[in-house]
């Protein structure tokens, strides 16, 4: 079985432990690249900076997106994966704890697959994420060409 690739782009530690924690219990191999602002996730995602002899080969499954990130914004990230033909029909989906209706507005236009408000409870986050993780990594199914 094929190990699955996810990426999480989040600035907050105690949120990036709880993400991964979620993820474990996805019941699919998989494996999980931290990215904690814009400009990490864009140089893992197109093999550049610290990431420049990465395989290009290895294309995310999933990617959990922040929108408010440190240097570039999530908004920005999105619209590069979707102008990126290898990135194009990755799976982003934006997990925020953003409550504008502008924010959900702009996610779906620049091509976000799902739009997710983080819970401030801890077992409703961890819930969510593990939900996330088994819908998108083994029920979704994605071109071959992926």
């Amino acid at each position: 079985m094929e190990t699955k690739l996810i990426l999480v782009v989040e600035d907050n530690p105690l949120e990036v432990a709880l993400t991964t924690r979620a993820l474990r219990h996805c019941q699919v191999e998989h494996d999980v690249i931290v990215a904690q602002d814009g400009s990490d996730a864009l140089d893992f995602l197109f093999c550049t900076g610290e990431y420049a002899q990465r395989d290009q080969s290895q294309v995310p499954h999933l990617i959990l997106l922040d929108m408010r990130l440190p240097d570039i914004d999530g908004l920005e990230v999105l619209r590069r994966i979707r102008e990126d033909e290898h990135l194009k029909q990755v799976p982003v989906v934006i997990l925020t704890s953003s409550s504008e209706e502008d924010d959900l507005a702009k996610s779906y236009e620049l091509g976000a697959n799902s739009f997710v408000r983080k819970p401030v409870d801890f077992n409703a986050f961890t819930t969510i994420v593990r939900q996330l993780g088994l819908y998108w990594l083994v029920v979704n199914e994605l071109p071959m060409t992926h």
